[in-house]
């Protein structure tokens, strides 16, 4: 249970984890999807290619998209390039490596459904059983009345009365489905073979300094927002509680005036005295709050806090009657 809570923690502290575990789920659905979902291929000429084409490319454009809108890489990288520089400018750098990132989660759970499909074969078969040439097998059935094409296009649906008892139709998905399983797996190896090569390759034409710099201020764009955004509804809060009181405070006081005979005055300063640490930071009017989330988009903060890191300490020093010095304390 333990490393349960410590895993979660870590996921929900991590959003580069967090967008990866989203990927991978969008991956295992589309799986999952493609297991379920009941392909009926028209087993016609002219709508066969067309109908594989649309299982094919269709929902690995959904899933891609999908991938886009939950990847938190997106907004950062939209927010990073479409600000006002103001007292901050850009590093195109940043949003390129966040566009990459974000790029490469997005094409997990498109990649995985054309894999899937290739490997499993139906939807090539729909598509190119008008393409193979009926001559390389026997047992074609010649007293259907149908052409060679319409009888070819009628290989996906096993169901169909004229393959009954008939090897035919077997032998040629037997022949499509080789052909489309040597291409997913030519597509799997090219895969793997390109992001090795990559990872190989890639410290001798990048400069490891300037890597671990663009990782780390990507990474600071990522925990700044949710600081910021952490900040606002600790604001947000405190501001929403202050604001009731004050009314319950006006409203008593209104009630106090009226009253002919009070049975008692309630002290208003002897209350909240428990109150929490102020989080408002003197921001305490709407137009200051709409000041505020103004100038945070247009003008970033500048990345130097030596003001804050370096900002002094108070000193007390005890003395005795005489003004000397018994110690201090910071």
């Amino acid at each position: 249970m333990e490393r349960m809570k410590l895993v979660l923690q870590y996921f929900q502290s991590n959003s580069e984890s967090i967008s990866n575990g989203i990927c991978i789920i969008l991956a295992l659905v589309s799986v999952k999807l493609y297991t379920s979902f009941d392909f009926n291929c028209p087993c016609l000429p002219q709508y066969n290619k067309l109908y594989s084409l649309g299982v094919m490319i269709v929902p690995p454009i959904i899933f891609f998209f999908l991938g886009v809108l939950v990847n938190r890489h997106t907004g950062i990288m939209m927010d990073e390039w479409m600000r006002p520089v103001g007292n901050r400018s850009k590093n195109p750098a940043v949003v390129k490596y966040l566009f990459s990132a974000m790029l490469q989660r997005a094409m997990l759970a498109p990649m995985v459904w054309i894999l899937v499909t290739l490997l499993d074969g139906k939807i090539f078969i729909c598509a190119f059983s008008v393409s193979v040439d009926p001559s390389l097998f026997s047992g074609m059935p010649n007293n259907t009345g149908l052409d060679a094409i319409n009888i070819m296009a009628k290989v996906p649906c096993k169901e169909d009365v004229i393959f009954k008892n008939s090897s035919f139709r077997k032998a040629v998905s037997r022949y499509v489905r080789c052909y489309s399983q040597a291409v997913g797996w030519s597509i799997l190896l090219f895969l793997i073979v390109l992001g090795a090569m990559g990872r190989l390759i890639k410290p001798y034409f990048d400069d490891h300094s300037t890597s671990m710099q663009t990782r780390y201020w990507s990474n600071y764009l990522d925990v700044e927002q949710k600081l910021f955004d952490e900040t606002c509804v600790l604001h947000a809060r405190d501001f929403a509680r202050k604001c009731v009181v004050q009314f319950f405070e006006d409203m008593r006081e209104d009630a106090v005036l009226h009253l002919p005979h009070p049975l008692f005055i309630a002290n208003p300063q002897g209350e909240w005295e428990d109150e929490e640490v102020e989080k408002l930071h003197g921001v305490s009017r709407q137009e200051q709050v709409d000041e505020l989330l103004i100038k945070w988009h247009y003008n970033k903060p500048v990345l130097d806090v030596t003001r804050i890191a370096h900002r002094p300490k108070a000193c007390v020093t005890w003395e005795d009657r005489d003004g000397r010095t018994l110690y201090s304390d910071v």
